[in-house]
């Protein structure tokens, strides 16, 4: 590749074309930039939606750490530790996404017509994610055994990507419409366990500890990919915001019910997957209250 690059400088002619769409492509960018700064100086909580889910997603990094020194959860530990992050994403998918929408429908001027439209945005917002789902292939971290045949690391990646972009989205839809209510936080810290499980399988799947952690650390900051879709939601949903909370909630609903509450109550862990659920919730609970 790199001979064939040489190759084609060579030519003069040829040189200066590329040299004139490097110059082009970098004003482009450098345009790009310039009117994505001017957007969120005129859009403060939309530049603390995305803020807040780089930060959210940079958590993941941090959890990620312990696999410097440790190694894999033991089993007693992943049934927990899945549980507290299916119980911090549902509580937070109410009291940050779904208690406000329905608050600000009841208050409009056609609650039933409003009311509506906002269920089936949070049943579109699932079908979604279902159907992005079904369509990429993925492998789960908790099916991850080293006794068994390992899956790709592409596959891991992306069952996590598919995990951390509803987050994001979740966290700057809630933040950019003032409605974050500890939520940025509670994602934040359940974010942290989650970056252990991660990079442990990173691991198991062949991974040096130091590469291990940065590729858990990239799969975090996903999140703000999610998140910058959820600002823009926010930024340009004005009276019909309550659907772009709504679908936030399905997406996250989703991930919940089909990926987290299954993983931590697999047989014989149900009771340790619920304590964590419970004690989520709990702590998003009290987010919720105190923020």
């Amino acid at each position: 590749m790199a001979q064939l690059v040489a190759r084609h400088l060579a030519h003069p002619g040829l040189r200066r074309r590329w040299l004139a769409g490097v110059a082009l492509a970098a004003g482009a960018l450098a345009f790009g930039i310039d009117q994505a700064i001017t957007w969120f100086a005129a859009h403060p909580m939309a530049w603390h939606g995305l803020q807040a889910s780089l930060l959210a997603g940079l958590a993941t990094g941090i959890g990620a750490l312990p696999v410097l020194f440790l190694r894999r959860p033991n089993e007693g530990l992943m049934a927990p530790m899945l549980g507290l992050a299916a119980g911090m994403m549902l509580a937070a998918s109410l009291f940050s996404l779904l208690v406000p929408a329905v608050e600000t429908v009841a208050a409009s001027g056609a609650p039933w017509t409003l009311g509506c439209l906002t269920a089936l945005a949070l049943l579109a917002g699932a079908a979604i994610m279902h159907g992005i789902d079904r369509r990429t292939a993925h492998a789960h971290v908790e099916d991850i055994d080293s006794r068994q045949d390992l899956p790709r690391i592409g596959l891991v990646v992306a069952a996590i990507a598919l995990h951390n972009v509803p987050e994001g989205l979740a966290v700057g839809v809630a933040a950019a419409s003032g409605v974050d209510h500890g939520m940025s936080l509670g994602i934040a810290i359940q974010n942290v366990p989650e970056g252990w499980i991660v990079a442990s399988a990173m691991l198991v799947l062949g991974a040096g500890p130091w590469r291990a952690a940065l590729m858990a650390l990239a799969t975090g900051l996903v999140e703000p990919v999610g998140g910058l879709f959820g600002v823009i939601a926010s930024s340009l949903a004005g009276a019909t915001l309550p659907l772009a909370l709504a679908a936030a909630t399905g997406a996250m609903l989703w991930v919940v019910s089909h990926e987290l509450i299954p993983a931590s109550h697999r047989a014989g862990r149900e009771a340790a997957g619920t304590a964590g659920l419970l004690a989520g919730f709990a702590v998003m609970t009290t987010l919720a209250v105190a923020i």
